[in-house]
Parts: structure tokens; C-alpha cells; sequence
């Protein structure tokens, strides 16, 4: 009913195609090509310091590792291993559980990595893998925040006993925000640069060392990030869990819009004003005084024409009563809608703008159609989404 992605999708090309048009292009050759064939990949490279030991390669999944495989570093300190991809994908390799790299591999790439078993995790070079140069850039510059950061915190607790330091405090907390700041900065330009890089994936879910809050938390960069890699990986499951994650706290934001709202108002219900099938517009508060039930619909669901049969009973049972139901279409077909009204006999209230009524489903934070609230006579809401016999058992207890 709603595409949530829409304004993102037109700013993302707006922004960044015009500047780079063909590179996108060409992404989008090789974003179609590689969806339909698996290619081969290399990873090879040398560590030092580890020569007979193994070295694993892992695929990162959601929640899991899923171990792909594993070589014996040679005399030389040499290896190689070789596995395949749709896609570009998160990879760890790794000397142990807790000495290990994480690398973002696309098909047919010959990844050189060159470490030394001692500090393998820490210090490597990494080339011929873009994606891997840019997840390595995301997590040394996290590393470097988080290391002065925490060495701040650890100056205000050793320090806290000198005679100066509430001024020194006072310094450090303005140097601590300061380098917080920055790196939001940095993963956000990171984001806008990198628009239809994976890697953005894990800009996305970096933390804090401090408070284990997110790096980034604004929902704007979210959905610049979700709309890019959704069109281009929509096989991913990085991509997917990324995705649904940002329609829910997108979700959520709308609500606490629409709480918001309330509190502000002073009502529970937002006011709607639309036109009606003859073009007259109508007010949802003209409605005062009466049990509303303000209805969402489309002409176009088959769940919401089946509904409007119980809508049928119910208005022809309490309309003596003091019910009224404002009917809201978020259609954008005005000939399906008239076609509707007049066919499923709907005698009530029945307004849209054949936009969508972008404003009410918003106000009403409307997620799927059909969807209602009952309204007593003062416009508060006292029940929503009600169905069936829920319908007549909530309308019988109103209007006793």
C-alpha cells in the first residue's frame, strides 16, 4: 500500500547518479550479471610467525559462522584458499577465534592479505578487494575512537581526586564529545560517499565501546543505505535483515510522530480534512458529538470490499444510535474508488484524495488496510482495528 522507500530511492539518484553516472551504470551491468551467476574468488597472501599453522575462512551470517575452509600456512608463512560468492559478502579469516580479520569479498576478486601472526587482527594490508579496504578503513578508524575515548574515561577515574578536576573534567568531556562527533561524522560521509557499497552494512551496526550505543542512529543514513543495497542485493541477507530492520524503526517513528502529535494537541485524534466523492471536504472533528469510526480502506483490497459488508450491518444497527463512520479511501484510482463506493452501497462518510491520503495514514500511522478506530464523542480513541463480531461487541457497549 505504502512504499516507504520512495523519497529515499529519488534522492539517493538525484544526489549520486548525477555526479556519477557512469559508474552507476556500470555497477548496475554488474549488479544484473552477477545476480545470475556464482563466481569463483581467491584469497591468498602471507602471514608471518605462523608457518604450519592452519587458517580458516568463515562466511559471517546473521547470527551464525558458517565455516567454508581451511589450509595449512606453508614454510613459507604462504597460503591460499578459494571458495564462491553471488555477491559481495562478509568473511572472516582467522588464525583463531579471537585473531582474525573480517573481510567483504565480491565474485571473482584475488584478495593478497599480508599479516603477522602476532597482531594479525590488529595490523594487516589487504588488496585487490575494494569492499575489503573499505570494511579495514570502517573498523581501524572505529578502533582509534574508541582507544581515545576509552583512555579518556580512564583519566576522569584516575584523575578524579586532583585538586583541578573539575576543570580537567571539564576539558575532557569537551575532548570526548568532540571525538564521538567526529566519527558519527566520518560513518555518515562514509555512508553518502559509499551509497552502494556492502560495507555499509557494517557502518551501520558499529558501536561504541562506552555505551554500546550505535555509531550512527539517525534514520536518514539508515534508509539512504537500505534503498541503495536493497536494489542491488536483494538476495542479501545482510541486506534483507538491514531492510526490514529500517521499515520497523520506521514504523516506530511514525508512532512516536503520531504520539507526539497527541500530546501537543491536546487530543488524542488528529483532525482530517479530505474530499468526498462530489469534491466536498469534510472534517473528521465536524464529527463531535457522535461514536466515529474513521475506517481506512482501498477499493482495491479484496479484504477491505469484505469488510465494507460488516461496516454495512454495523451502520444500519447503531446509526439511530449516534454512530457515523468517516471512511478514509488511500487509493489513487478515483474511478475504482466511485466504481466501489456505488457498488458496495456505501452510505456513510467516504473521503480520499486519490493520492493515498498520505497525510492521514501518516497521522494515523496506518501500516495496512483495512484498519479502523472508534472514536467516543469527545474524538478519543477507545479501540482500534476492530473486525467482525469485535466490531458489533465494541459498538454495542458504546452505544448502550
Amino acid at each position: 500500500m505504502i512504499c516507504y522507500f520512495c523519497h529515499i530511492k529519488h534522492i539517493i539518484l538525484k544526489l549520486y547518479v548525477v555526479k556519477n553516472i557512469t559508474l552507476i551504470l556500470l555497477m548496475s551491468v554488474l549488479a544484473l550479471v552477477s545476480c545470475n551467476n556464482t563466481s569463483n574468488f581467491e584469497i591468498s597472501g602471507h602471514i608471518s610467525n605462523a608457518e604450519g599453522e592452519y587458517i580458516y575462512l568463515d562466511r559471517m551470517k546473521i547470527s551464525t559462522m558458517q565455516p567454508i575452509d581451511s589450509v595449512k600456512i606453508d614454510k613459507d608463512g604462504d597460503f591460499s584458499l578459494k571458495s564462491s560468492v553471488n555477491y559481495p559478502s562478509f568473511l572472516r579469516l582467522r588464525l583463531s577465534p579471537n585473531n582474525f580479520i573480517t573481510l567483504l569479498v565480491d565474485s571473482s576478486e584475488n584478495v593478497v592479505v599480508r599479516g603477522d601472526a602476532a597482531n594479525f587482527g590488529r595490523k594487516y594490508v589487504v588488496e585487490g578487494s575494494e569492499g575489503s579496504e573499505l570494511v579495514q578503513m570502517l573498523t581501524l578508524k572505529l578502533a582509534a575512537s574508541n582507544h581515545s575515548l576509552d583512555s579518556i574515561s580512564s583519566l576522569k577515574i584516575t584523575m578524579r581526586n586532583e585538586e583541578n578536576y573539575k576543570t580537567l573534567n571539564n576539558k575532557w568531556t569537551a575532548e570526548y564529545d568532540s571525538i564521538r562527533n567526529s566519527q558519527i561524522e566520518y560513518s555518515r560521509k562514509f555512508i553518502t560517499d559509499n551509497p552502494f557499497s556492502m560495507a555499509n552494512v557494517l557502518a551501520l551496526y558499529q558501536r561504541f565501546n562506552s555505551d554500546g550505543a550505535y555509531v550512527i542512529q539517525d534514520l536518514r543514513s539508515r534508509q539512504i543505505a537500505a534503498t541503495a543495497l536493497n536494489s542491488f542485493y536483494p538476495e542479501s541477507e545482510h541486506v534483507k535483515s538491514l531492510y526490514a530492520h529500517t521499515l520497523r524503526l520506521m514504523d516506530e517513528e511514525r508512532a512516536m510522530k503520531v504520539r507526539k502529535f497527541i500530546q501537543e494537541q491536546g487530543e488524542n485524534s488528529p483532525n482530517i480534512k479530505l474530499p468526498n466523492v462530489d469534491g466536498k471536504e469534510i472534517e473528521l472533528k465536524s464529527l463531535r458529538g457522535k461514536y466515529v469510526l474513521v475506517h481506512f480502506w482501498s477499493a482495491e483490497s479484496d479484504g477491505s470490499r469484505i469488510a465494507n459488508e460488516v461496516l454495512a450491518d454495523a451502520y444500519k444497527k447503531y446509526r439511530r444510535k449516534g454512530l457515523e463512520i468517516y471512511q478514509v479511501s488511500v487509493d489513487n484510482n478515483r474511478e475504482a474508488w466511485e466504481n466501489a463506493v456505488k457498488e458496495d452501497k456505501l452510505s456513510w462518510i467516504n473521503v480520499g484524495d486519490m493520492r493515498g491520503s498520505k497525510n492521514a495514514v501518516t497521522a494515523y500511522n496506518i501500516k495496512r488496510v483495512p484498519y479502523n478506530y472508534l472514536l467516543d464523542k469527545e474524538g478519543n480513541i477507545i479501540a482500534k482495528n476492530l473486525r467482525g463480531p469485535n466490531l458489533d461487541k465494541a459498538l454495542g457497549e458504546a452505544l448502550k
